[in-house]
């Protein structure tokens, strides 16, 4: 009997997923979407599991995730693998997560179907994990596709710090005194040193967990994004999540500060 209930389940799921993709407006899809993976450990231990196998399963949903977006057009995907913070965990912890993260950045890079770019600080990272995103961007950095940002080492105050020592450095090297640089500085100066220069600013950034902050995630680049929280945990984001977030998205009105 429950295996009956359970399948049911899944129908209906399936069902009201097709229903909620039809009625979207394509048109209005966002363009680059930002994810928070939040709740690996939390899901595992709802699950009875360890916290390694909760982030194996946060992991493994990664390439559903942009399979879905590649079906809705979406170009840019940029990934929180892991935050600046995170490397302050427990070895016991860290250690078996950055093994994790590594598998993750590997397939994807072999996958064939997506870019592959880094961003985040190398400093505090192992030279295995360093080794391993280089090799990535080199192998899958200039195909077509979609354009998957791994975020690993990530810190959105670390970033704008690591844009502006970037921008006075080659300010300096041009012969700028300090005092000229600041006379002349833009917003856009700074921008062109993120770790994401050249890329659009995310349209939408969802978290997953239930959890209603940013943690830090691209402080700069989401000023004018849509937010959406999403309740369940990451392993159990389903594609009916990631419909109704495109559809609560295409629902609002931007006004970008206006």
């Amino acid at each position: 009997m429950n295996a009956i209930r359970t399948t049911l389940r899944r129908l209906a799921v399936k069902l009201y997923a097709r229903r909620v993709e039809g009625r979207l407006d394509t048109d209005r899809a966002p363009k680059h979407i930002g994810v928070i993976l939040d709740g690996n450990r939390r899901w595992a231990k709802a699950a009875g599991g360890t916290t390694k196998e909760g982030h194996e399963a946060g992991a493994a949903k990664i390439q559903e995730l942009l399979g879905w977006c590649e079906e809705t057009d979406v170009e840019v995907v940029t990934l929180w693998l892991l935050s600046t913070d995170n490397l302050n965990r427990p070895q016991e912890e860290l250690v078996p997560l950055l093994s994790i993260v590594e598998g993750a950045v590997r397939d994807l890079a072999q996958d064939g179907r997506w870019r592959v770019h880094h961003v985040g600080t190398l400093d505090g990272l192992p030279e295995r994990t360093r080794r391993v995103l280089r090799e990535a961007e080199e192998l899958a950095g200039n195909r077509d596709g979609i354009l998957v940002n791994v975020a690993v080492g990530y810190g959105g105050r670390q970033e704008i710090t690591d844009a502006v020592r970037s921008l006075l450095a080659k300010r300096a090297a041009d012969g700028q005194t300090l005092e000229e640089v600041a006379e002349t500085l833009e917003v856009e100066d700074i921008a062109e040193h993120l770790y994401t220069r050249g890329q659009p600013d995310p349209d939408l950034v969802i978290r997953t967990s239930g959890e209603q902050r940013l943690s830090g995630f691209m402080l700069w680049q989401s000023a004018h994004s849509e937010y959406y929280f999403c309740e369940v945990y990451w392993p159990a984001f389903r594609k009916v999540d990631f419909l109704r977030a495109l559809r609560d998205y295409a629902a609002r009105h931007r006004r970008y500060g206006t």
